[in-house]
């Protein structure tokens, strides 16, 4: 993993000259070192361009996606969408899996924070269509695998991936006898 970090910084490294803001309608999340950023990209599967592991459809939605971006060949990793929670972007980009698209959000890039092209998608619409498509589709399909998981609060409350990891780690990670005292101490 380090080593794909590595990579990645180097490939990013180029775009930190460059302004992507021109056009730009994101909103600011008020995010420390965010800048707004709207370019043309083509959606990837970050481990096909750099191992040449490519799976069919980019993973089918196992893998984290990236954006190659036409202006300067930069991979960026669209880490979050239009959504509170720093879900989602894969969702968004797996139906242009290949595709040329056109993404309007927030760039994050400050090598002080090891932060090096983190983007955040708000918009996005197949290169050279006129209709952009809020990129808020992360909910949706939680909801649609997660049927038995239905019902009120946020989602992650609910999530069984989420619920078992608790079960067997606690809230901690310490396991569930160590946030016995904690939680008697800190939430009762």
């Amino acid at each position: 993993m380090k080593h794909l970090i590595a990579i990645l910084a180097l490939l990013a490294a180029p775009a930190a000259a460059q302004d992507f803001s021109e056009g730009s309608e994101a909103k600011t999340w008020n995010l420390y070192a965010e800048v707004p950023a709207r370019f043309v990209a083509t959606v990837v599967d970050p481990l096909c361009e750099l191992t040449g592991d490519c799976p069919e459809n980019c993973g089918g939605g196992k893998r984290q996606l990236a954006l190659l971006r036409m202006a300067d060949d930069v991979m960026v990793l669209p880490l979050k969408n239009n959504q509170p929670a720093f879900t989602g972007a894969a969702n968004e980009l797996l139906a242009f899996c290949a595709q040329d698209v056109e993404v309007d959000g927030l760039m994050i890039d400050d090598p002080d924070i090891g932060a090096m092209n983190v983007y955040l998608v708000q918009k996005i619409r197949a290169a050279g269509t006129g209709e952009w498509t809020t990129a808020s589709k992360w909910t949706t399909d939680w909801a649609a695998a997660n049927p038995k998981a239905a019902g009120k609060g946020p989602w992650f409350r609910r999530d069984p991936r989420i619920l078992a990891e608790i079960a067997r780690e606690g809230y901690l990670g310490l396991g569930v006898e160590v946030d016995k005292p904690f939680i008697e101490e800190w939430l009762e």
